[in-house]
């Protein structure tokens, strides 16, 4: 399996003035994977330690933070020297071990030298709540599911996903329908990549779902596990929410649909412990589409997405027959899947995105982002018969944004927008770039 961050990190090892490196993601999107799989490719020796399960590496640290003690013993469970330029150093479970995660300053401080890798499925918690966490002295790497030209070199389609890299539009057009069954698929396997492998190995829906139904399963043991006892039952009441949410014809996220007088206040913490975990993406409102975009956001108003589409399809049991039925499945509750996925493949691209609606709720963007000093309005169109009222409307008092609208329909150039396939929407920043 091929991820795309292993170049990220490659940029990372090399760098002048490289500190640790903090990796942050959701449980089983696949950290552990990625820093081991990094060590064994560009390093001759690493040295993992989970402080989960590590008591002896956990004590180590709660002992004191003398870096040449610490590594000594570290050298003493590994059974030999550490050379700090020919060995990775792997922290994972990070977040068990408090008194690790403050040692990352002072590696950065007094011990340069040495490449750590740390990451946790609970980090983004740890995190939030860790006041002594040595801002500055860290870089952090944000990892997601498998995105969708991830997805076709894990399922044997490399060369697909190479062409589609390339954006020429005449090549890519004979492989079309292939593109878009293989788009069918990656709405229902997503992008989890237990699920993803599952699936390239057996070619059986089923058992990917099964996969999806476990990781499910997981994150709801989380709650119970390491939420604070009393947020829990709204931690479960907004995350089994999501899909009805998203199944509404407007997907602004309504409190009231949580229970009859619900407040947002009494649901903050549960949604930032979501969001904390990498579980959710948040998406705010935008009072109006203008550069900056986070000049003009709404807190209040607010979207809420799952951070996978596979696990969106798993929590509403979507039968796998409807990846037979033509385009149905794009169009699923109110084009709430196919939103999910432009979702994934912009943030996975680095982008932080926001929604448009008027005032008095005449007009709605699905997305906003800015590029390049410009503003990207972006709207979501599953079906082949389309209406683009409120892109309009934007490119039209918005004349300096560029204005997108993605569909299943081909890539077509217009003197006020851009139609982008669906497929290709991860690529679009490199359309943009190249513009």
């Amino acid at each position: 399996m091929n991820r795309y961050l292993l170049k990220e990190l490659e940029r990372w090892r090399s760098a002048p003035g490289r500190k640790p490196l903090v990796i942050r993601g959701a449980r089983q999107v696949g950290k552990t994977w990625l820093m081991r799989e990094f060590g064994s490719l560009h390093f001759p020796n690493q040295l993992y330690v989970n402080f989960e399960t590590n008591r002896t590496a956990k004590l180590l640290f709660e002992q004191g933070l003398d870096l040449s003690r610490i590594i000594q013993g570290l050298e003493i469970q590994a059974g030999k020297p550490i050379d700090a330029s020919q060995t990775l150093l792997v922290f994972d479970e990070i977040q068990e071990c408090p008194e690790a995660l403050t040692s990352l300053k002072y590696f950065q401080e007094q011990a340069p030298e040495y490449a750590i890798l740390a990451a946790g499925s609970l980090l983004g918690v740890a995190l939030h709540g860790h006041r002594s966490f040595p801002v500055g002295k860290v870089e952090f790497l944000d990892l997601f599911p498998l995105s969708f030209s991830e997805f076709l070199e894990a399922i044997g389609e490399k060369p697909l996903a190479e062409l589609l890299g390339q954006l020429d539009w005449d090549l890519l057009s004979p492989f079309r329908e292939k593109l878009v069954q293989c788009l069918r698929t990656y709405y229902f396997v997503g992008g989890m990549p237990e699920a993803v492998k599952t699936y390239a190995e057996h070619k059986d829906f089923f058992a990917a779902r099964k996969v999806q139904k476990r990781i499910l399963d997981a994150y709801e043991q989380d709650f119970s596990k390491h939420a604070p006892v009393e947020v829990v039952p709204r931690i479960r009441m907004v995350w089994n929410s999501i899909p009805a949410q998203l199944a509404k014809e407007n997907k602004k996220f309504i409190f009231s649909q949580l229970r009859q007088g619900a407040r947002a206040k009494d649901f903050e913490l549960a949604l930032q412990w979501l969001a904390d975990c990498g579980l959710i993406h948040r998406v705010s409102r935008v009072s109006k589409p203008g550069y900056p975009l986070k000049a003009y956001e709404d807190f209040a108003a607010f979207k809420v997405y799952l951070m996978d589409l596979g696990i969106l399809g798993a929590m509403v049991d979507m039968d796998p027959k409807s990846i037979l039925e033509g385009n149905r499945l794009f169009t699923e509750f109110k084009g709430a899947m196919s939103e999910q996925f432009v979702l994934q493949e912009l943030v996975a691209h680095g982008q932080t995105l926001f929604y448009w609606s008027a005032d008095r709720g005449v007009a709605e963007l699905d997305f906003v982002l800015q590029h390049g000093g410009k503003v990207v309005p972006v709207e979501v169109k599953a079906e082949e018969n389309l209406k683009a009222k409120s892109l309009r409307l934007v490119s039209d008092n918005f004349p300096e944004s560029l204005p997108v609208r993605t569909s299943m329909s081909d890539f077509r150039e217009e003197s006020w927008m851009t139609n982008f396939p669906l497929f290709a929407i991860g690529k679009l920043m490199y359309y943009l770039d190249r513009k």
